[in-house]
């Protein structure tokens, strides 16, 4: 097997294991505090994290690795999943994922302002367009408490553009699975106390999906999903396999009408399929 095949098979792991995260953090937020979630979900990963760094024995990134680091742990330890956490309070796994078909652009956007790029003209007028569908479906709903949750999934997917493309760029040079190793490793002192100080009076209340959706979130959508993800992207090439998230969405919405049994409206099908028609057309023309 060749390196790009296996990039793509790795990030395409990756994908499927990331579409699972907001079906399994709306079942996690209905027993956990979305605070609680977010530091424990990020120790558990640390932890381990940790744990993969020693055995292996890797060296320490240097100084300037570790304020990208800092950056990729802001962005995808602490602030994606606790703003994904907050959203779903209001809104369905099925409705957030709406937004998440937005996630290729956010980090084609950063990867532009990163690497200096110059996309042409068309490349704004599909970015700009994906923006306004989602703005429209949002506001079409009207629901107050949906405008809260759809303006925490918008500052999510931002941070998170920011996050991946971050991680990317690191992934070169560092290797793929120690990016998000080093990151939970270096956010591990914040998140265990936090998650001392923020846990529950009481665990016996909290029901079973609400355990496995921890579960899944802390292995899976915090480490194991990352792993591949990153080496997906070093091996195969990040503009190339960063395109396999735009089938998250569809994953995603499978996984919340088969598991959680959220109805899946033909708005929420229609606009998907379009934001991802404008992300196709704007990684088309991201580069000159």
């Amino acid at each position: 097997m060749n390196t790009k095949t296996s990039g793509w098979i790795n990030g395409f792991i990756g994908m499927v294991i990331f579409s699972g995260s907001l079906p399994a953090t709306r079942a996690a937020v209905a027993g956990f505090d979305p605070t609680f979630l977010t530091v424990a979900r990020a120790t558990i990963a640390g932890l381990l994290g940790c744990l993969l760094l020693l055995t292996f024995r890797q060296t320490r990134p240097t100084s300037r690795e570790a304020v990208a680091l800092a950056v990729v742990a802001l962005c995808v330890v602490i602030g994606f999943p606790l703003l994904t956490a907050l959203a779903l309070q209001h809104i369905t796994s099925a409705r957030s994922l709406v937004f998440i078909g937005l996630l290729p652009l956010s980090t084609a956007l950063f990867g532009v302002l990163r690497g200096g790029d110059r996309p042409r003209p068309i490349f704004w007028l599909f970015s700009v367009t994906g923006g306004l569908l989602v703005a429209t479906f949002a506001l079409a709903q009207g629901a107050a408490s949906a405008s809260l949750g759809d303006l925490f999934m918008l500052l999510a997917i931002i941070i998170c553009g920011l996050g991946y493309a971050e991680g990317a760029r690191l992934s070169r040079h560092l290797g793929g699975w120690q990016v998000i190793c080093w990151a939970l490793t270096l956010a591990l002192p914040v998140s265990f106390t936090l998650s001392i100080l923020t846990m529950p009076s009481a665990f016996a209340q909290v029901q079973t999906p609400a355990w496995l959706g921890l579960a899944y979130v802390s292995l899976f959508s915090m480490l194991i999903g990352f792993i591949f993800w990153y080496r997906g992207l070093a091996l195969g090439g990040i503009a190339a396999v960063g395109q396999l998230q735009l089938l998250q969405p569809f994953f995603g919405l499978a996984l919340a009408a088969a598991l959680l049994h959220e109805t899946v409206s033909p708005a929420m099908l229609a606009t998907t399929l379009a934001v991802v028609a404008c992300v196709v057309g704007a990684r088309k023309f991201a580069h000159r």
